[in-house]
């Protein structure tokens, strides 16, 4: 006895095949939590890691020149307290030739500049975090070949030139 082989296979549609490739849906708020736990880890989750050094590097910056802001701003305090003491002239080779008026525009600028660094530092942080959540959204976003996007080059034989043409094709 010869037994047949089925030929016949049932064949799914396609968002029945889409939803067989599940994606997991906390994935986007796990890296959302990785980023602010630890900046950087969240693209590491997502397997980004080319934006790593990005984020380091522009939380370091802002934080060196917050750091460095804070120092030029305890500098002219320090020295105008001195001043308002009696003490006009000491050995602090970065403020000690300046005069009271000065000192106080320079306290104003140092302080502004550090709050504007800690701002950009809190800045990046959030980015950090925001992008981590997006990059995870989109590589659960579905990019088959039902719907393209193909620029083409055609030559118009009327005028003798060639156009670029836009072709954007959604199959059912």
């Amino acid at each position: 006895m010869k037994a047949q082989t089925d030929s016949l296979k049932i064949a799914l549609p396609k968002q029945l095949e889409q939803y067989a490739r599940a994606t997991d849906p906390l994935s986007p708020s796990k890296a959302a939590f990785y980023s602010a736990v630890l900046p950087g880890l969240g693209q590491f989750y997502n397997k980004s890691y080319w934006k790593i050094p990005l984020v380091y590097g522009g939380m370091g910056t802002s934080l060196y020149f917050y750091l460095d802001n804070s120092k030029k701003y305890n500098r002219a305090r320090d020295e105008y307290k001195l001043r308002l003491r009696g003490i006009d002239q000491t050995d602090n080779p970065k403020v000690g030739k300046y005069t009271k008026d000065q000192l106080i525009t320079v306290q104003r600028n140092a302080q502004r500049n550090r709050d504007l660094s800690l701002f950009i530092t809190i800045g990046i942080y959030i980015l950090n975090i925001v992008d981590a959540n997006v990059d995870a959204h989109l590589q659960q976003f579905n990019v088959d070949e039902d719907l393209s996007f193909k620029p083409t080059l055609e030559y118009n034989p009327v005028i003798n030139q060639n156009h670029l043409n836009l072709n954007v094709s959604y199959k059912f």
